[in-house]
């Protein structure tokens, strides 16, 4: 059976194909309305979160680099180690080391919570819907892991909001430079590389 569209595009289905999206979910075992959380072992996750509708919700810097610090503060607080990530204009990736998976959804829906609610005020868009559903993924491997950082460092450049990943300021790719330097990341790349990475992940 084919992927069916994710559920933020419910309301625009026929009734046919809201039916086999229900049951493609039954199938896969995974909630009926919700995105699936199957591992809960203390290992490190790539965590994501759209704006809805991937609307570019994060489009000034100021506000991306706000998040992230407030993103990154939460997480700390939570227990949760940060390794890699990412703030587009309307998405983000996380990947971090997580103790207790109990304390992850309380971050992420403070967090959402928080930023839905002072944008809005920001924006005049009292009501307006700002977060899709996180979706979470286990690494699998230590190979896992560092192509999931060079995915991150390379996603602004993927989707075309810069021409170079080192351009992009809301990203860990500066964190990386200043602790490993360049050559290593170079390095990682070449070792790492991303190739097709991220095509059909999060289902």
């Amino acid at each position: 059976m084919d992927r069916p569209a994710p559920f933020y595009e419910y309301r625009y289905l026929t009734q046919e194909q809201r039916d086999l999206l229900l049951c493609y979910r039954q199938q896969q075992g995974y909630p009926w309305h919700a995105p699936p959380h199957p591992v809960r072992e203390a290992t490190h996750y790539l965590f994501t979160a759209a704006n809805f509708e991937h609307r570019p919700i994060m489009s000034s810097e100021e506000r991306r680099l706000a998040f992230q610090t407030r993103l990154l503060q939460r997480l700390q607080a939570g227990g949760i180690e940060v390794g890699a990530w990412v703030i587009l204009p309307n998405h983000y990736h996380i990947l971090a080391l997580v103790p207790d998976f109990g304390k992850v959804a309380p971050v992420f829906q403070h967090l959402h919570g928080s930023s839905s609610r002072q944008w809005n005020l920001e924006d005049g868009t009292v009501g307006r819907k700002v977060w899709y559903r996180y979706t979470d993924r286990a690494m699998r491997s230590e190979r896992h892991f560092y192509t999931t950082v060079n995915y991150l460092h390379y996603n602004p450049v993927k989707h075309e909001w810069t021409d170079r990943a080192d351009e992009w300021v809301s990203s860990s790719i500066w964190a990386y430079l200043e602790k490993k330097g360049r050559e290593w990341l170079i390095d990682l790349w070449r070792e790492y590389p991303v190739r097709e990475y991220g095509k059909g992940w999060d289902w």
